[in-house]
């Protein structure tokens, strides 16, 4: 079987817990991105398509249960909830409104990992594919390569995140700020050199990219249809 890596979210306001939970689950070979409110995770997940969400309770402004609430209906996303140890009105009001399972504070990071890959069992993950081919490319979001013509280049992680919503949306143009929002970056011409770096590994001609294209004044598209 292909070798499959989960993009998971992890929503606390708690940075060290956000620091930890990330280096432990990237250690573990899981691709990680962070929002620190309801407000951050909101904007992530309307442009990019997670396959797991850890999700705190408690939170400033918005909670964990407003955010599912709120976004719920729009995900098919599996949450795992982090609860107050002492609180397990929460807990319940959480599975009934669609988390899919829960974890105490503090927690043991092992623990926290068979849950991930439980849920990512349930839901046959790892039978999903992301590979697309258009003319002589083949990009493979699985294994991170870009297979062109005979040759074969790795992907990191950021341009992974690129890749996947670009494929997902072909045709529609995303503004620097929306790939920054995605790759939690905000710097635009470091965002340009990211772009230029994938068009090294996609196009014949990156000078002149038939593919992944500027929209002078708008951003980036890619056309593969």
């Amino acid at each position: 079987m292909d070798s499959f890596i989960a993009h998971i979210l992890v929503v606390d306001d708690d940075d060290g817990i956000r620091s930890l939970v990330k280096k432990y689950l990237n250690e573990n070979n899981f691709l990680i991105s962070t929002a620190g409110n309801a407000e951050d995770a909101k904007k992530k997940i309307q442009i990019i398509k997670f396959d797991l969400i850890i999700l705190d309770i408690m939170m400033p402004g918005k909670s964990g249960l407003e955010f599912i609430k709120e976004n719920k209906k729009k995900l098919e996303t599996p949450i795992i909830l982090l609860t107050a140890k002492g609180e397990p009105s929460e807990r319940i009001e959480g599975l009934e409104i669609g988390a899919d399972d829960y974890l105490p504070k503090p927690f043991e990071p092992k623990e926290l990992i068979l849950r991930i890959r439980n849920i990512l069992n349930k839901t046959k993950i790892e039978n999903q594919k992301r590979v697309i081919e258009f003319d002589e490319i083949k990009i493979d979001l699985n294994k991170l390569i870009i297979k062109k013509k005979n040759k074969e280049f790795k992907i990191n992680n950021t341009e992974k995140i690129i890749l996947e919503k670009m494929i997902n949306n072909p045709g529609k143009t995303f503004s620097r700020e929306n790939i920054g929002t995605l790759i939690n970056l905000d710097k635009e011409r470091s965002i340009d050199v990211i772009i230029t770096r994938l068009r090294k590994k996609i196009e014949d001609d990156p000078k002149n990219p038939k593919f992944l294209q500027t929209m002078r004044g708008a951003g980036y598209v890619l056309w593969i249809e």
